[in-house]
């Protein structure tokens, strides 16, 4: 049984994922997400191939269990890997609360660690694991501190396990957009006014984001940024010192 695994499915570029999963020769589209009657909703609106929804908290040790175990139970053949889900916060670290940075961490970091772990054993020749990073991990972006430091993880992390998993064809690709009109801005807090960066940054279309990207990772490329403005960026991030561009990156 070929599938696609999409965390994080419930908004955003997670449903765009899903969209564009539907072109695939897949049997099955496992989406996961917290909100089982979100998910319930997308896949009737654009399901055109069997889905499965399974409704949970990825940071839940429990739940991972349970992840594991039906996967052991069903021993698929996973084509796709998407690791969508996060979120960020916006802030000075000395203002917020703890509780809710430890969370961003363990979504973005932990979370998505264990998912991979658990998946590969049953990835072969050709699968792609997608992995959505952000502009953040080109340069640490005052006032989402932890958020582009996860982020910094997640490019870290795609990079060395790409060149691991390259004598099994397996390929892995970070998406890194900049600011996108979707859910994350209502979570992260960024309102209109809040953010001079996010006031005046050009915006990333999720759908074409979905699609480039996916088109990259069949490509064998490791790291996809969308916009002309955000390669030329990533570009800089690696002529200039972070101390200068520190400056220009601040929300």
């Amino acid at each position: 049984m070929n599938i696609a695994i999409i965390t994080g499915a419930s908004s955003g570029i997670g449903v765009e994922f899903f969209k564009e999963m539907q072109k695939e020769a897949l049997d099955e589209v496992w989406v996961i997400a917290r909100r089982e009657q979100k998910l319930n909703e997308i896949c009737e609106k654009y399901g055109k191939i069997k889905h499965r929804v399974l409704p949970m908290d990825i940071t839940c040790a429990e739940k991972l269990k349970e992840f594991s175990s039906i996967l052991d139970l069903e021993k698929p053949n996973i084509r796709f890997l998407f690791n969508n889900a996060g979120f960020g916060i916006h802030g000075d670290l000395d203002q917020a609360d703890y509780v809710a940075q430890g969370k961003m961490v363990d979504l973005n970091v932990r979370a998505l660690t264990e998912i991979t772990t658990i998946a590969l054993p049953y990835m072969t020749k050709g699968a792609c694991i997608i992995n959505t990073c952000s502009i953040a991990s080109f340069v640490p972006n005052p006032r989402m501190t932890v958020y582009s430091a996860t982020k910094a993880y997640v490019m870290s992390f795609t990079k060395s396990l790409r060149f691991e998993l390259k004598k099994k064809k397996i390929n892995v690709t970070a998406i890194c957009p900049g600011p996108m009109t979707t859910e994350f801005l209502e979570v992260a807090g960024i309102d209109k006014g809040v953010s001079k960066a996010f006031d005046t940054l050009p915006y990333c279309n999720p759908e074409k984001t979905a699609k480039k990207g996916i088109r990259a990772s069949k490509r064998g490329k490791c790291v996809y940024t969308p916009r002309g403005f955000y390669k030329f960026y990533r570009l800089l991030a690696k002529l200039l010192p972070h101390s200068l561009l520190l400056y220009a990156s601040k929300t």
